[in-house]
């Protein structure tokens, strides 16, 4: 599988990582209940088709995700994936997920998830929000940037940050990397934050490319409305109408365009956001190795400019 560096890092990420959220299983953002055997083996089939990075987090399944990436990594026999991993939001005994990026908590937080992962140092460490104070998501990133220098991780990102967050931030210690979500229904950083970007270097690694499997083909209005309720995408808009509609009617343009490359509709939503010059890479979720194998072909589809116009038309 191709790959790209990773802003100013020395990391040559495939064009598709594996996202480790769902596997996390049911919590407060959850996808519901998983089975860490499924887990596993989606991860496996992951890494025999080429992808050479994981991204987790810590509060993905409060600290299991991070679990399951870690087993799956001790059954496998192969070369080692980059791990990606993120901090910031913390849980009490309650299961209540909190928020802090206080350098104290960021410190805890790093051992825990090394502890967990199994590993020496984290190969890209990332704040997963800002915090409501610039001044206290200033103090995590610049304990993110010790973190480094002690060699704990070996280079640092963020994730979900505005243009004076990552001003800020790169004034402190430089960026590797950008996580934003980025897909043909959320577009929103095409206008200033992914320009930036590529202007200062940075890497970008988008999340939910094909919309939280709303892009991917399977979704229908009647799986939609009989989500359950531990499933988070029971309360996003964007499974409800009158988006609904639209997005699947998006789906459908999709479908035509990969019907003449034998590729799935998300594949080809993938592919969609691949084709950006910003765009270092995609994280791409699934649960079963069977999900993997139906993704994956979108980091070898290249869209021509008439075809990417095609599928716009549905969101313009």
């Amino acid at each position: 599988m191709m790959t790209r560096r990773l802003g100013n890092s020395d990391l040559n990420i495939t064009l598709i990582g594996f996202g480790a959220w769902a596997i996390g299983g049911d919590w407060e953002f959850g996808w519901g209940h998983q089975d860490d055997a499924d887990s596993i083996a989606a991860i496996h089939r992951a890494l025999e088709l080429g992808i050479n990075w994981i991204d987790t987090a810590a509060v993905y399944g409060l600290g299991h995700s991070e679990e399951v990436v870690a087993k799956a990594l001790t059954q496998w026999g192969g070369r080692r994936p980059y791990i990606f991993t993120k901090c910031g939001m913390v849980w009490d005994d309650k299961r209540q997920v909190g928020y802090s990026l206080k350098a104290a908590s960021i410190r805890k937080e790093c051992e825990n998830s090394l502890c967990r992962l199994g590993v020496d140092a984290i190969d890209l460490y990332q704040i997963h929000w800002s915090a409501d104070d610039l001044a206290e998501t200033k103090e995590g990133w610049a304990e993110l940037a010790k973190l480094q220098k002690e060699g704990k991780v070996r280079w640092i990102g963020v994730c979900n940050f505005n243009l004076e967050e990552l001003r800020s931030a790169q004034a402190i210690a430089p960026i590797t990397s950008l996580q934003p979500p980025y897909s043909l229904i959320r577009r929103d950083i095409e206008s200033e934050i992914l320009p930036w970007c590529q202007q200062n270097g940075i890497g970008v690694i988008v999340y939910s490319p094909m919309a939280s499997g709303l892009l991917t083909g399977a979704m229908t209005r009647e799986r939609a409305g009989a989500l359950p309720p531990e499933d988070w995408r029971s309360r996003n808009p964007e499974f409800k109408e009158p988006k609904l509609s639209q997005n699947l009617a998006l789906v459908d343009r999709l479908r035509a365009v990969g019907k003449r490359h034998g590729r799935s509709p998300g594949e080809v939503a993938i592919a969609w956001t691949l084709r950006h010059s910003a765009v270092t890479g995609a994280i791409v979720g699934a649960r079963n190795a069977k999900q993997v194998e139906g993704v994956v072909g979108g980091a070898e589809l290249q869209l021509t400019a008439v075809e990417a116009r095609e599928i716009e038309g549905a969101t313009n």
